[in-house]
């Protein structure tokens, strides 16, 4: 029975990578009105997608190395600026996907409504959507870096797979809260509250050396902080990420099973979708 319920799942994954590849046109055309509907009535436009990290950094690079003088990371050889950047770069991606991605259906319910319509394809639009703004983000990180000293290397091209990584697991989450959405509409203050949680309970402007060794492995059991240090691991430290191993199979453990509750998830809730919107 078991057997018989991953076969299934493994139908629907399939299933999903095939509308894909049928829907491309739309998915394209999709993302292309989204990212554009953002800034509809803005003087500056995409701009705001860059400045407003921009001024997050800027501010948490003063209080903390103006006001609080902290000096270098990693041992005391990396600026704090450019280690503060790689990590917002890393979570900036996740936090706005997903508070996105949670009120698609709502955002998108004309489309649900339509019965030849692949609605499921409809989180990979957000996903997309926000890779845009991702891509000149990391343009501009890989900037602050080599003002910084540090030197370019081919592990940069490492942090394509941490990229995906946040995709799939963004993914998964996306299909649980925005199913779920329909449905509650607390859930988009649930997921706004997580997040601001999340961010200060990820190693993204604090070292994580600081945390004693015994309560460390309660901080890994979030999946971001295995994209944060990746990205650092590739931009920074230049370390490859199988040197990662134990908790890069614990992000990948948990981050399949959240793709199959979305999966789940979704399937399950999806019938009575345009009876709700």
């Amino acid at each position: 029975m078991l057997k018989a319920q991953y076969m299934r799942i493994f139908k629907v994954i399939w299933q999903f990578l095939k509308d894909i590849y049928k829907n491309r046109y739309t998915i394209y055309q999709l993302t292309k009105r989204d990212y554009k509907s953002k800034y509809i009535g803005s003087n500056l436009g995409f701009a705001w997608s860059i400045i407003q990290p921009f001024v997050m950094i800027t501010v948490l690079w003063f209080v903390f190395t103006k006001g609080l003088k902290v000096g270098p990371m990693g041992g005391g050889d990396v600026p704090f600026v450019a280690w503060l950047t790689i990590g917002i770069i890393a979570w900036d991606l996740f936090a706005t996907t997903l508070m996105g991605a949670t009120n698609v259906f709502q955002e998108y319910s004309y489309l649900v409504k339509k019965i030849n319509f692949r609605f499921s394809i409809l989180p990979i639009v957000k996903l997309l959507s926000s890779s845009i703004t991702h891509c000149f983000l990391l343009i501009i990180g890989m900037v602050v870096l080599l003002s910084n000293g540090i030197s370019f290397s081919f592990y940069w091209f490492q942090g394509i797979y941490y990229f995906f990584a946040s995709l799939v697991l963004l993914l998964g989450l996306s299909w649980i809260t925005s199913s779920i959405q329909v449905f509650h509409k607390d859930i988009s203050q649930i997921v706004t509250t997580v997040l601001q949680v999340g961010f200060w309970a990820t190693p993204i402007f604090w070292d994580f050396s600081m945390v004693p060794e015994k309560y460390q492995f309660l901080f890994k059991l979030n999946p971001m902080f295995y994209i944060v240090e990746g990205y650092r691991r590739s931009f920074i430290y230049h370390a490859p990420f199988w040197e990662a191993r134990d908790i890069g199979l614990y992000f990948w453990i948990t981050t399949l099973t959240i793709l199959i509750l979305g999966i789940v998830t979704f399937k399950k809730l999806k019938p009575n979708f345009a009876d709700v919107l």
